[in-house]
Formats: C-alpha cells, sequence, structure tokens
C-alpha cells in the first residue's frame, strides 16, 4: 500500500511518499518540503503569526493534491516541538483540520525519541544489542537507549540545533563568548539529565541521526548522499573538536560551502556540532553509526504495525 506522512517540524515541512507493507523494508516514492521555519516566524509573543499558518494550510493542500496524484491509501500528519511549545499551537491545529481535514497529531518529545529509536532498531536489527540513539532536531534533542524495540530510556531536552542558535549563537559567526557560554549550558543542561541513559546499560551500538548528524558526518568525510542509504557512515568523537574549531571560524556562507552543510541549515551547524560532540563526551561514546532513518520512518513502521496484514 501507499502512505503518507507529512512532517510539520521545526525547519522544514516534508510530504513523504512511501511503498509500505507489514513486514517490508517502506521503499520512498516521492518527497516534497518547503522551508517553513515554524520555529522562527514568530511573532514577539512567541506565537505561531497568522501568515505562517495560512501557508502551513496552503502546503497541507497541495500535500493532499499530491497524495491522490501519487495513490496514496493512508495519510497522516504530525508535528512536533515547535508546534507543541507555541501558545497558540491548539488554534493552528485547528485551522489545520477546519480548512484541510487533515487531523495533526503533535508528538511530546518522549514519544519522538521512541518512534526514532523504533526506527533505528528497525534499521540496523537485533543483533545490534543494546541501542543508544541520539537524534538532534531543530527545536529538540531525543535520547533513547535500550535492548528491545521500545527504549527503556527515552528523553527529550530543549537543545534542538535551530533553538541554541536562534536563542544563544545570534551572532555570524557567534562570538568567542556567545560559543563558550552556549558550550557550558549545554554540557550542564545535559549532565542533569542523563543518569538514565548511563543506568540503562552500556550501548553495545551507539547511533546519530538526523540531518544535523548526517551533515556532521559528511564533514568528517563520510560518503555523500548520492552513494545510498547502504553505504556504513560513522561520526567520532576524535573529528568533533576540529569539526568544531573549523565551524567557529567560519559564517553561514561559508559554512555551507562544506560537504553535506545547505544553505537553510549552516546557520545552526555549530549549535548542532557543541550538542554531539557534549552527548558523547557525557555518555562516553567514541563513534556514532549514523542511520539513514529516523522520526518519519518511525511514525510509518508504527502506522504498519498498528494497521497489520491486508
Amino acid at each position: 500500500m501507499r502512505l503518507g506522512v507529512i512532517d510539520i517540524g521545526s525547519n522544514t515541512v516534508h510530504l513523504l511518499v512511501v511503498d509500505a507493507y507489514p513486514g517490508a523494508h517502506p521503499l520512498p516514492a516521492f518527497s516534497h518540503k518547503i522551508d517553513l521555519r515554524l520555529s522562527e516566524n514568530l511573532t514577539p509573543e512567541g506565537l505561531i503569526s497568522d501568515d505562517t499558518a495560512d501557508r502551513l494550510v496552503e502546503f497541507v493542500r497541495e500535500c493532499l493534491e499530491i497524495a491522490e496524484d501519487h495513490g496514496v491509501q493512508d495519510l497522516f500528519a504530525f508535528a512536533t516541538s515547535a508546534m507543541r511549545e507555541a501558545p497558540n499551537g491548539d488554534a493552528v491545529i485547528a485551522r489545520v483540520r477546519e480548512r484541510t481535514g487533515v487531523a495533526l497529531e503533535v508528538l511530546s518529545g518522549a514519544d519522538e525519541s521512541r518512534v526514532t529509536f523504533l526506527a533505528v532498531r528497525r534499521w540496523f536489527g537485533w543483533s545490534s544489542g543494546r541501542l543508544l540513539v541520539i537524534d538532534i532536531g531543530g527545536g529538540s534533542l531525543e535520547l533513547a537507549a535500550g535492548i528491545d524495540e521500545d527504549p527503556d530510556a527515552a528523553i527529550s531536552l530543549p537543545l534542538g540545533a535551530g533553538r541554541l542558535t536562534r536563542e544563544r549563537l545570534v551572532g555570524d559567526p557567534p562570538t568567542a563568548e556567545e560559543t563558550r557560554a552556549v558550550r557550558s549550558y549545554i554540557r550542564t543542561t545535559l549532565a542533569r539529565q542523563v543518569r538514565p541513559l548511563l543506568t540503562a546499560g552500556a550501548p553495545d551500538r551507539a547511533v546519530g541521526t538526523s540531518k544535523t548528524m548526517r551533515a556532521l558526518a559528511r564533514i568528517a568525510g563520510a560518503a555523500p548522499r548520492d552513494e545510498g542509504q547502504f553505504v556504513p557512515r560513522e561520526l567520532r568523537r576524535a573529528d568533533l573538536g576540529t569539526i568544531v574549531d573549523k565551524l567557529k571560524g567560519l559564517d553561514a556562507a561559508s559554512r555551507s560551502a562544506l560537504p553535506g552543510v545547505s544553505e537553510a541549515r549552516a546557520q545552526q551547524m555549530l549549535a548542532g556540532a557543541l550538542v554531539a560532540e557534549a552527548a558523547m563526551d557525557l555518555l562516553g561514546i567514541d563513534r556514532l553509526d549514523i542511520c539513514p532513518w529516523a522520526l518519519r520512518e518511525g511514525l510509518i513502521l508504527r502506522r504498519l504495525d498498528h494497521l497489520g496484514p491486508e
């Protein structure tokens, strides 16, 4: 069957259409996205503006037309930190439903972490043993660890690369004082919360996922995207110090010239590198395997599990 999922994130809104069946590998069939920058286009009161809400409605309408054109049998939509934290998030969700008929599911941070963990578990399989998963998003950082498909520990922290850049790394490039301050903030915030992950047991495999992690691995020399999903990619803690030092001295335009770094995400790459480095340091991880699957794929897999065999 054909499934469609609309992912309303802090940076982009993304429609992914897949051919998916219970027990089978979901195959991407079509992708369509816009850089809505939901978390950046807020009013001074922190509200999602009417203009941004209208653009979201219009994009969801486009997604409905595309889904029909591509024979999608089941279309669902979800939103993450930017929507759940906006004071008028419920009103925007109601507007989308009223004007398009699409009901948005707003995921909690812990749910984001659990669903991403499911995707990583299915990608790497049971032979990976105990997993530790680090997922750096635009608005939040998700961490999970466990031996099964449902993690033993799953936490979400307000350490997304976009959020940190917007709130704490405003210079282009940021000053040395800004960088030191945000580094300290990341590490103290993480240190207060990592105990459940440390007590869950030493991982047999540590995994990084998200566009930020993939871009950091690419800067460190991992294979480019066009070589396909199945090429092993990794990110080593030893490389992150060099990457952080490089990014600190570059403005956004110069960062976008680095391998794997898009213009849209160049500004937030330093924050992402600082979060990755802190997480690996505090969790005692020397290497992360990079997983091409993340939250969207996890939601598709969960949907298939609930639908059951045709």
